[in-house]
């Protein structure tokens, strides 16, 4: 690697770090979870603003291949944590309310979202139809789990009933979206071996039948032997990397072999070992490795050059985004009895999308089910339906019922 290269390279992760800390405490100062403002960062390095002089000087086309690896790599460790996390939503409520919520935010989206792919195929025919079809209605329906936690964390709501429920439904709904997302790749053959993917059941079975047993044995081996949890990182690294070979050679994308391998990190009496694991990639995967996601990503966003027929296609897309997600997930709660004011709340939180979204668009730009118009359209999209959550939060649920309904939800959690 010529002289030259390793400074640019140097010099862009220093600019994309500084620009993605900086813009991510200003979203915060705003309400907003920073990585709206790591989002932003990324599209103001990209084409939209000065033509792409920014990308252009920053980020010479030599160290681009370099970036998106890191990028992929953040990305797997990035869905392995998600995938980690999802223990947090199912075993706090085991009601039906975060099913009917999750299942109502999931599939009128994704029923709105097919209307909507159906019309937009028309003007951006990439591959098969039904492959994009069924790929844009799964984009619809996602919620992004991790800044849904973000923002209940922040506003003091994860110690409150519809704190629990909204992360219950939020990871129920992922699980249904990321399945959706699976079968779009699989069935439009967007990977690059169509017929491994026949092998992905059988990869699902062996991971929570083989693979779960044996990091169980491996943690409590460690642990009987006084191995400090840490020492385990190396090997589950290795085991996340080779979870997102496997899906990556089955042609379903990475992302599904590193989530895969975190829901089954197993959950109970490990000594915490599966939280101190998460503990040290998180610092270095959400302040260093993803601001790279997203500057890769932003250099595919343009929005200088928008007639008004894209303008247009963004309004549906916005209408088909927020009716489909608060419809849906305002429906489901009232069905299970809640009032209207915890069913607004409810399909508040479950109308962000935020990161999560942000790696479904790149996996469908990636494997050619968006053009370069429509994915950027895209994003917009999840900026902006992140973005309202914080004030609408903040109306219907202020600070102070927030407060009343925690310290309810505690005595009435406690022991009598």
């Amino acid at each position: 690697m010529p002289t030259h290269q390793i400074q640019a390279l140097f010099l862009g992760l220093a600019a994309i770090l500084v620009l993605a800390r900086v813009l991510g405490w200003l979203a915060a100062r705003l309400g907003q979870p920073p990585v709206i403002g790591e989002i932003i960062a990324g599209i103001a390095m990209g084409p939209t603003l000065f033509g792409g002089q920014i990308a252009s000087t920053l980020f010479p086309t030599e160290i681009r291949p370099l970036l998106a690896a890191l990028a992929n790599v953040g990305l797997a460790l990035f869905m392995f944590i998600v995938g980690c996390e999802l223990e947090h939503a199912t075993v706090v409520e085991r009601k039906l309310m975060p099913i009917s919520v999750s299942v109502g935010s999931t599939v009128l989206p994704f029923l709105l979202g097919s209307g909507l792919g159906l019309y937009l195929y028309t003007d951006h025919q990439h591959g098969s139809r039904l492959g994009f079809v069924l790929f844009f209605a799964a984009s619809m329906s996602v919620t992004a789990f991790p800044v849904l936690a973000r923002i209940l964390s922040d506003r003091g709501m994860t110690q409150t009933r519809l704190g629990a429920v909204a992360l219950a439904s939020a990871a129920i709904s992922d699980v249904l979206a990321w399945g959706l997302l699976a079968v779009a790749v699989t069935v439009s053959g967007g990977g690059s071996g169509q017929w491994r993917t026949l092998l992905l059941p059988v990869f699902v079975v062996i991971m929570f039948t083989v693979i779960r047993p044996l990091l169980a044995w491996l943690v409590t081996a460690c642990s009987n032997r006084g191995t400090p949890p840490a020492e385990l990182l190396v090997p589950v690294v290795v085991g996340l990397l080779l979870s997102s070979w496997a899906a990556e050679w089955m042609g379903v994308h990475l992302i599904f072999g590193a989530f895969l391998f975190g829901a089954v990190m197993p959950r109970d009496g490990l000594h915490g070992a599966r939280r101190q694991i998460v503990a040290r990639i998180e610092p270095v995967t959400t302040l260093v490795l993803l601001p790279i996601f997203f500057i890769v990503a932003g250099f595919k966003v343009d929005l200088s050059d928008l007639g008004a027929a894209a303008w247009g296609e963004l309004v549906l897309i916005m209408l088909v985004a927020i009716l489909g997600k608060t419809v849906g997930a305002y429906l489901g709660a009232r069905v299970q009895g809640a009032g209207n004011r915890d069913a607004a709340v409810l399909a508040t939180l479950m109308n962000t999308r935020g990161l999560t979204e942000l790696v479904i668009l790149s996996v469908g730009l990636q494997l050619g089910f968006l053009d370069g118009q429509l994915y950027s359209l895209m994003v917009v999209m999840a900026v902006i339906t992140t973005t309202m959550a914080g004030p609408l939060l903040a109306w219907l649920y202020p600070r102070r019922q927030v407060e009343q309904d925690a310290a309810e939800f505690a005595a009435t959690a406690s022991p009598s």
